[in-house]
Order: structure tokens, then C-alpha cells, then sequence
């Protein structure tokens, strides 16, 4: 198959390059898809696209009109594909929903010990030589309740590690997994109960109409005073200016983000040399109980081996006129 893969990031190029073998043509574009850069894939049999990429109703239509027929996400999440209008256009469309948990999960808990443990404030004082241990107090994670909002795969790999940490687990989702409760002890419970008693939040529900913005001034308000909150999931689970005001307030004592509301046009570019245009992204970056990190969580080889095999494996299968192995 032809196939145009948009908004390329240099490391994963080799990934792609080696799953495919030869077998497909793929040409390779570093700028993103939306109604500006459609006609770029003229004359491709499919699109590859990434989560900066544009695939609303409009640009679906373009791309029909362009003579693409196939649309590979080489992620899990799919919030910027418009799947009703793709299906009524006879798009085919697959993704990448089991990359790699555990590279998420760890990350997820990485986030969550740099922050009780004040890691970032830790290594700014070294590096200026100042010794000192007063404003570095922190906490173990041994016996904390931690609450796990999305319990899926990440969640499930999530709840393995923590509970060898000695955490009490929580979880709501819309489709509970027994298996857990029986395994590592996580209860079920509505997120409001969730909310009062977990020490940590860690956030893994893909977005949707229901779960933008599910963390919001109430839910915020609901948590404990002084929570850590961590997302690695979707950045408009949450709504970043409530949880500036909750941690003007102090009711969120940390927040750690790999994934932010607004981060299209802003993450997986280099923007050393530009002005700020982004003020609630650069407030975040002023409080000292706050890590961030850009959209990195996936980022490990044997996650991008994967993303890039089952992207192959999607190709493969439609080039031989067959459904693709995770097509939507």
C-alpha cells in the first residue's frame, strides 16, 4: 500500500521503517494533518496519524475525496478522529490500543514518587550547592490510598505495581474487572466516593463527550486537601484552570501532568526560542508542586516496537482485502 504518516517525529521513523520491511510505501511528513495539509496525501491508498493530527468530519472528507481509504492511529486514543463520520464514509480506521501499559503505568508512578519525594525542588537546590533538607519533607506511598480513575489495561498494570508498594487501591470504571479485587484488593466505588478517600489520584479514562473535563472544580473539590494528582492519560480529562485554582487554594498539594488540554501545537516540538503563547501552560510551570512532562509517557522502545507492528499488521491486512487486527 501507499501510505503518507503524518506528523513523523524523527525517533519513531526507524521503528516504522523496520517493522514495514519494504513491504508498503511510506512516505514520511513531519507536519501535522488538518484542512491546510489534506491534499498532501493525494494519491495514498492510507493515511498513519498521531494524536497533533486533524481528523474531523471535514478533513475525513477530503481524504475520501483524495482517494485514502484507510486511516491507521498509531496510538490508543482516537478523540481526534470523527469515527461516525469515517464509518459513514467507509474509512476503514484502526489503532494501537495495547502498545504498552507498562510503559505508561511506570510512569505514572515515576510522577508520583518525584513528587512526594520533591525531587524537582531537590535537584534545583543541588545545583546551586545548597544542601539543605528543610522544605523536603515528603511521604512514603506505603499504605496510601490510591484511586484509580479508567481501571483498562494501564490501570490494571498500574494496580500490580502499587499494590507491591503496600497501597490500599481504589478504582471506578464503567466496566469493573473482578479480577483485580481478588488479585491486589481494589474496590470498586463511584468516583465521588474515590475522590474522598484516596491519598493519590492517577487518571487513565480515555476522553469523550462524557469525560471532558471529568475532573473539574466539584470533583477537584471533592478530594482530599493536599491530593496528588497524576495524568497520563488524556489531557482534557481535566480542566487545567480548576486545578490552578485548587492549587492556589491548597487543595491540590501536587499534580503531576504528561498530557495537558491545550498541548496541540505546543508538545512533541521544539519551542525554546518562542514567546510564551500559551498563559495557562506557563503558569503550571511556576509552582514548585507541579512536574511536567510532554506527552513522554509512552516513550520507550519496546512501546514504539509495538506501535509500529501493529501499525504494519493494519496495512498488511488491508492490503490483503481483510479487517484489520484492532479496527474500530
Amino acid at each position: 500500500m501507499n501510505v503518507t504518516i503524518f506528523s513523523t517525529l524523527a525517533f519513531e521513523r526507524p521503528f516504522l521503517e523496520q517493522a514495514n520491511a519494504g513491504r508498503h510505501e511510506l512516505r514520511f511528513l513531519e507536519t501535522s494533518l488538518n484542512d491546510a495539509t489534506v491534499a498532501l496525501a493525494r494519491g495514498s491508498e492510507a493515511v498513519c496519524v498521531f494524536s497533533p493530527d486533524n481528523l474531523s468530519a471535514p478533513v475525513l472528507e477530503q481524504l475520501h475525496g483524495c482517494g485514502v481509504r484507510s486511516v491507521a492511529v498509531r496510538a490508543a486514543g482516537t478523540d481526534n478522529v470523527d469515527l461516525p463520520a469515517a464509518h459513514r464514509l467507509g474509512l476503514r480506521v484502526a489503532n494501537v490500543p495495547d502498545y504498552s501499559p507498562y510503559a505508561i503505568a511506570e510512569h505514572a508512578v515515576l510522577l508520583m514518587l518525584a513528587l512526594c519525594r520533591h525531587l524537582r525542588q531537590a535537584n534545583q537546590q543541588l545545583r546551586t550547592n545548597d544542601f539543605r533538607l528543610d522544605d523536603l519533607m515528603g511521604f512514603d506511598l506505603h499504605g496510601k490510598t490510591v484511586g484509580i480513575v479508567g481501571v483498562g489495561r494501564i490501570g490494571e498494570v498500574l494496580a500490580r505495581i502499587l499494590h507491591g508498594f503496600g497501597c490500599r487501591l481504589l478504582g471506578t470504571d464503567i466496566q469493573p474487572n473482578p479480577d483485580l479485587t481478588a488479585q491486589y484488593g481494589l474496590r470498586y466505588v463511584p468516583l465521588p466516593e474515590l475522590c474522598a478517600q484516596a491519598d493519590i489520584v492517577s487518571l487513565h479514562t480515555p476522553l469523550n463527550a462524557q469525560t471532558q473535563h471529568l475532573l473539574n472544580d466539584q470533583v477537584l473539590g471533592q478530594m482530599k486537601r493536599g491530593v496528588l494528582l497524576v495524568n497520563t492519560g488524556r489531557g482534557g480529562v481535566l480542566d487545567t484552570e480548576a486545578a490552578l485554582r485548587a492549587l492556589n487554594s491548597g487543595q491540590l498539594g501536587y499534580l503531576g501532568l504528561d498530557v495537558y488540554e491545550h498541548e496541540k501545537g505546543l508538545f512533541f516540538g521544539d519551542h525554546s526560542t518562542d514567546k510564551v503563547r500559551d498563559p495557562l501552560y506557563a503558569k503550571l510551570l511556576t509552582y514548585p508542586n507541579v512536574l511536567l512532562t510532554g506527552h513522554q509517557a509512552y516513550l520507550t522502545r519496546e512501546a514504539l516496537t509495538n506501535i509500529a507492528d501493529a501499525v504494519v499488521a493494519s496495512l498488511d491486512a488491508w492490503g490483503q482485502g481483510q479487517p484489520a487486527p484492532h479496527q474500530l
